[in-house]
């Protein structure tokens, strides 16, 4: 009994201490961040701070480069419109009674009209080429499509790769073992810059095409894997059961084991789509400047925020941290209905 009261006064001193601990560096961030920084751009008041706060100020002036890229200034209103759109469209998903084909409706409309802002060319809008888009209108369209795409192509790469033919699933294998062989960045730069070289002469397919074909297949592999662990936990008598009552190989497969699959490794997939969220940034070594690319853009070519990187990576941050907590607490949201 004396033990057993020693450690809970262990534990809660420790537990004391941790929170004293955590308030104290949270109002000393609070003061760095808030009180102390400068909000206005400002370069000559940002100096001053030598570190004592944070300098918003370069979002505040840099903010149309960093949110848009190079996209030309007197039409940024529609990469601004196109955020909108797909927001709209992540939100709508997020509304159970949406589900369904008015769902699927919505986001070939919303992708469309996404796309449509942004290359323009039609009703009136300028054309702008791909090479010119960034910011976070292009982090969402990589993360949105490649996963869009990933998630199809590993559904039919972990059914293949548990199926009966043998052919199949030895090319199945094949095709994921090498892929995720190589870093994302190894595949980028064959999209990018080996691709086009084996291609016959006179074809040109945009670089912005390849990247995001190389982080689908990328995506792709990795996920099947994880599917493949949903489709060998279901127990076996459920195809049994399934195939007593004389459904097909595929249609058991399709309607009975993979729902089953997908609910038991949903958390799996949010985290694979989480970290393709984060690993878009990756596309700024092939020349495609989203959103920590263009911040780099902003910042490198003007010696006044230049000291100021760090700030414009940590707001940076913040975006970030708002896009995986939101896909977090979604996924947690479809594991409680589905």
């Amino acid at each position: 009994m004396m033990a057993r009261l020693k450690r809970r006064a262990w534990l809660s001193a420790g537990n004391l201490a941790l929170g004293i601990l955590l308030l104290w560096a949270g109002w000393h961030l609070f003061d760095w961040a808030v009180l102390q920084a400068v909000f206005l751009p400002d370069a000559s008041a940002c100096h001053a701070l030598e570190g004592a706060g944070a300098c918003w100020g370069v979002v505040a002036e840099k903010y149309r480069v960093i949110f848009f890229g190079r996209y030309p200034l007197e039409e940024q209103w529609r990469p601004l419109l196109a955020i909108f759109v797909m927001l709209g469209l992540l939100g709508a998903s997020a509304i159970r009674r949406r589900r369904g084909r008015r769902l699927a409706l919505l986001w070939a409309s919303g992708l469309t009209v996404f796309l449509l802002l942004l290359k323009g060319g039609l009703f009136g809008l300028a054309n702008v080429d791909t090479p010119r888009w960034g910011g976070l209108p292009l982090t969402l369209m990589l993360t949105v499509f490649g996963l869009g795409g990933a998630f199809p192509l590993a559904v039919l790469l972990a059914l293949g790769r548990v199926g009966r033919w043998a052919a199949l699933r030895a090319l199945c294998t094949v095709f994921i073992e090498i892929v995720r062989g190589v870093p994302l960045v190894a595949v980028l730069f064959m999209a990018a810059f080996l691709f086009p070289l084996l291609m016959p002469k006179g074809w040109d397919i945009p670089s912005l095409l390849r990247v995001l074909v190389g982080i689908i297949l990328f995506a792709g592999a990795y996920m099947a894997e994880v599917i493949r662990g949903g489709l060998l936990a279901v127990p076996k008598g459920q195809a049994e059961a399934a195939q007593s009552l004389g459904l097909s190989y595929w249609h058991v497969q399709l309607s009975v084991i993979l729902p089953q699959a997908l609910r038991k490794v949903l958390p799996a997939l949010m985290n694979s789509a989480i970290a393709l969220f984060k690993d878009t940034s990756l596309v700024i070594i092939v020349g495609l400047f989203e959103l920590t690319g263009a911040l780099g853009l902003a910042v490198d070519g003007d010696p006044k925020w230049r000291a100021f990187a760090l700030d414009g990576y940590l707001f940076i941050a913040i975006i970030y941290w708002i896009g995986c907590f939101a896909m977090s607490r979604y996924s947690r949201a479809l594991e409680r209905t589905t």
